[in-house]
């Protein structure tokens, strides 16, 4: 491959992540009809003003006919009228097309977002996400919605005014051919350094928004150590990047531009100057250099308005190729083709043999190691064991979050690889150790565990959770906002919230991980009978740190390093003497 091809490839391929778009065109062919017929009707209007001039100026105002001069300028009136009907036109048809597709690429990301596995929110900061869903799609809308559309424009009238420059003067049109190399290497050489430059300002940008989300995200953690300078400092840092980053690439984009309009007005200046000397000379009418004037004008504003434009393609190219990289994302945890059904009603049988994992952000560090456990329906397992025992893990992967290393988990005698992790979560109800509330009323927190239940089950499920007298005196009972997080509920009354939730969901098998760790000692013994009459029926596996919590439970399953240390009663572990001991001796005693 010689150079020369190279470098036209790599021209080619800056723009060529913006094909990704097309999925999101090819429902709006309709509407691309429409905007491509007003572009066409304003192009042909566009090149035909210089030809009512010319014949305005020959044979209206050098004619013996007054009333020529009125037929003229009556036409170039029509043809004025024409080309804002087309424009205006082409701006509805083209604007509305680039809201379209917008707002499906979002919908589309969005749902591509959702169903990503845990693994991959692990790696990638939500800000950064949030960044591609707003500020890259929204470079998009403008190349969609007005950038295109400009840059065809310019493309056919720069075509179209070509070859009415060659038609009205062959002579001059060849002059002005030889400018245009000239007016071109500037375009390729700081288009290529602009499309870098903007992908390291838009990875800057994304930065920032990164850096501000998940700032307030933990506000009250910045506040409770007086971070508020040091964190205002850390954004300052990351927004002047970004600035600076900006400011090279408005720098180069402003070069290219002053480069090319000294450039083209220069050669339309030497081209008029030989015109006017062949006018002067009789060899070409005034006419016929107006006409060559203004069909020089309309190419040049149209060489202008590509280089412009270019920019911001090379830009929304940038943004496109990250949200592409999205696109193509595929999660590891996926339904298999086809997936089995789960029995119904679900049993809720557990059984985990010889399962072993790592987590891919730790390979060399088993989180489980040769794990083997079964859960008969409706038995209550708690899981204890020191910090970094597995006991998280275990629910991670009941859940199907990530697929074991090794060894196999069933449900009701399936394997969990077989199944619809969907349906799967269905089937299963969790009360985390943080309790999450969404931005909304406490009505539509709860309803989160099963979005078609009524007020009077939502009430009943409150209830049983101890939850309906707090609901009930705030100022708007169920339909109060509970503010981003429910920081306007204190932990406990939050914690009561979830498990309410996990009551509405009613599902077969029940994942409790330090379900009662955010309540004082009074809510606890409140919410303990709500959690035993939850549990009934459904087989459980609690996780807790506190173990006069788990003396109830059927078997206590004792952990250490990712493996089954000892399994028993209460009673048996404090009898076997070994780790549960000396936990329920510091516990105790304390």
């Amino acid at each position: 491959m010689t150079a020369d091809s190279k470098g036209r490839g790599a021209r080619l391929g800056a723009a060529a992540p913006l094909r990704g778009l097309w999925p999101f065109v090819r429902p709006y062919r309709g509407l691309v009809a429409l905007w491509l017929g007003a572009l066409g009707l304003s192009s042909v209007a566009t090149l035909t003003l210089p030809v009512a001039v010319r014949f305005m100026i020959d044979r209206g105002f050098a004619g013996e006919d007054p009333a020529a001069v009125d037929r003229w300028f009556a036409g170039l009136l029509a043809v004025a009228v024409m080309l804002a009907v087309a424009t205006a036109l082409r701006f509805y048809f083209v604007s509305l097309l680039g809201e379209k597709v917008i707002a499906d690429l979002r919908r589309g990301l969005y749902q591509r977002l959702l169903r990503l596995d845990i693994d991959f929110f692990e790696r990638t900061r939500a800000g950064e996400l949030v960044s591609r869903l707003s500020a890259d799609t929204e470079l998009l809308r403008t190349v969609v919605g007005s950038s295109a559309s400009v840059a065809l424009r310019s493309t056919v009238t720069f075509l179209g005014s070509s070859v009415a420059l060659v038609l009205t003067s062959p002579r001059l049109a060849g002059f002005a051919a030889i400018g245009i190399p000239l007016i071109i290497l500037p375009i390729v050489f700081f288009g290529r350094r602009v499309a870098k430059l903007s992908r390291e300002a838009q990875d800057r940008v994304a930065d920032a928004n990164a850096r501000a989300s998940e700032t307030l995200n933990a506000i009250h953690t910045v506040q409770s150590h007086a971070r508020e300078a040091h964190e205002s400092g850390r954004f300052a840092t990351a927004v002047g990047l970004a600035l600076a980053a900006a400011r090279l690439r408005i720098g180069t984009q402003a070069g290219l531009t002053a480069a090319v309009i000294v450039l083209i007005f220069g050669a339309i200046t030497a081209v008029l100057w030989v015109g006017a000397k062949d006018v002067i000379a009789g060899t070409m009418s005034a006419g016929q250099l107006s006409q060559f004037v203004l069909y020089a004008v309309i190419g040049a504003g149209s060489v202008g308005a590509l280089t412009e434009v270019w920019a911001e393609v090379q830009r929304a190219a940038g943004g496109m190729a990250r949200i592409s990289e999205l696109l193509a994302e595929e999660p590891s945890i996926r339904a298999p083709e086809p997936a089995r059904a789960l029995p119904a009603p679900l049993q809720g049988g557990i059984a985990f043999h010889g399962v072993g994992f790592h987590y891919p952000s730790r390979p060399d560090s088993a989180a489980l190691s040769d794990f083997s456990l079964q859960l008969e329906p409706g038995e209550t397992v708690a899981l204890v064991g020191p910090s970094g025992a597995g006991k998280s893990t275990v629910l991670q992967l009941l859940m199907r979050f990530h697929d074991p290393s090794t060894g196999r988990i069933e449900v009701d005698g399936i394997d969990l690889r077989e199944l619809d992790p969907v349906a799967l979560r269905e089937r299963i109800a969790l009360v985390p150790q943080d309790p999450l509330l969404f931005g909304a009323d406490a009505l539509e927190n709860l309803r989160y565990g099963r979005l078609e239940a009524s007020e009077d089950e939502v009430m009943e499920a409150a209830r049983s959770a101890e939850a309906h007298g707090f609901l009930s005196a705030l100022p708007d009972g169920y339909r109060t906002f509970l503010g981003e997080r429910g920081v306007r509920l204190s932990g406990g009354q939050q914690q009561r919230l979830v498990i309410a939730r996990a009551l509405l969901k009613n599902a077969p098998i029940l994942l409790l991980d330090e379900a009662t760790s955010a309540l004082d000692a009074q809510s606890e013994a409140l919410i303990q009978q709500a959690l035993e009459r939850l549990m009934a029926g459904r087989t459980t596996l609690v996780i807790a740190h506190r173990l006069a919590t788990v003396r109830r439970a059927d078997r206590i399953v004792v952990m250490e390093a990712g493996r089954i240390v000892a399994i028993g009663s209460h009673d048996e572990l404090m009898a076997q003497g070994g780790l549960y001991a000396e936990l329920a001796r510091l516990q105790f005693v304390a």
